[in-house]
């Protein structure tokens, strides 16, 4: 098929990577986000997408809204089969929806209809799932409501940060993309509706919401780290610092909520229920760091407090 790929962040290129290998699909171009500022020199910087289809001669579009006529007659001109989408960033009006005669089909980084929406590798750490996976659907006018074409699933492990689990959604979901499409080009896939049961949403995670509260149980502090991680990085402010943290570790033993104690075993706050453990933080301008080698830098008051 003559495919036209959709995405942009770094989840997304093991799929296109993918689908340029592949024997049975042309990429004639890719669709992403227009350049952005980023890091610490605020450059002009192409996303992760963009520099792959770079690197192998491949068109890129970058609309700034694809409802702009420009991208549609480019679109249409391109008579793509096909447009598979990962992590794009941007809602389709249906106008372009309409073009490819396959239509767009969305790898999403859940078993669907569980965890719509922006966010959900985040959202099934915080809950707590020990089971997620990737879904390829049938993009329709609704959030990430169309048929599913098919599933892969992923366990959990009580490690596992967003970026790791992504890392490996990102390989296993490709596969399942490529077979999709296999499967959609000789007629022997059809999808499924999804089920009105089991509904979830996962929104944006905001800077605010990775904002840890410590008047949680240490269970859910910990999740809500890990799934926040790396981005937007869970934090708290102590001292009137804010300061940045990696995923703890839980204690048996307790503490006053927001309470945080500096010993030579490492450093702990209290919570609802039993105490953390910190172990790497990052304290505003630096560099990530032991708690420890932090908490004696940082000349804490006596009565200090996370806030």
């Amino acid at each position: 098929m003559r495919i036209v790929f959709a995405g942009t962040p770094e989840p997304a290129v093991p799929s296109l990577r993918r689908l340029i290998e592949s024997e049975r699909h042309e990429v004639v171009a890719v669709v992403t986000r227009p350049d952005a500022v980023a890091g610490r020199g605020r450059k002009v910087t192409r996303s992760p997408v963009g520099l792959l289809a770079d690197e192998h001669g491949i068109p890129v579009l970058t609309p700034r809204r694809p409802a702009d006529p420009e991208f549609i007659e480019q679109l249409t001109a391109l008579a793509p089969d096909c447009c598979p989408v990962v992590a794009y960033g941007a809602l389709l009006p249906q106008r372009v929806l309409d073009i490819p005669r396959f239509g767009w089909i969305n790898l999403h980084f859940s078993l669907l209809p569980a965890w719509r929406g922006a966010a959900p590798v985040q959202a099934a750490i915080d809950a707590g799932d020990e089971i997620t996976g990737a879904s390829t659907f049938q993009i329709e006018a609704g959030l990430d409501t169309g048929p599913v074409f098919g599933t892969v699933t992923e366990k959990i492990a009580v490690t596992d940060t967003a970026g790791t689990l992504l890392d490996r959604l990102a390989v296993s979901g490709a596969q399942l993309l490529e077979a999709t499409l296999d499967g959609v080009e000789d007629g022997s896939l059809q999808p499924v509706p999804q089920p009105t049961e089991g509904v979830s949403h996962a929104p944006k995670v905001t800077a605010e919401a990775a904002h840890i509260r410590w008047d949680l149980p240490a269970l859910a502090i910990s999740r809500r780290i890990r799934a926040v991680t790396p981005a937007p990085g869970a934090w708290t402010e102590v001292d009137g610092n804010r300061l940045k943290l990696g995923p703890v570790e839980m204690v048996e033993e307790e503490l006053p909520p927001r309470t945080i104690e500096v010993r030579k075993t490492g450093v702990f706050v209290g919570t609802a229920t039993t105490a953390i453990r910190l172990n790497q933080v990052q304290p505003q301008g630096k560099r990530m760091m032991s708690a420890l080698d932090w908490a004696r830098g940082a000349r804490l008051s006596a009565d200090a407090v996370v806030e």
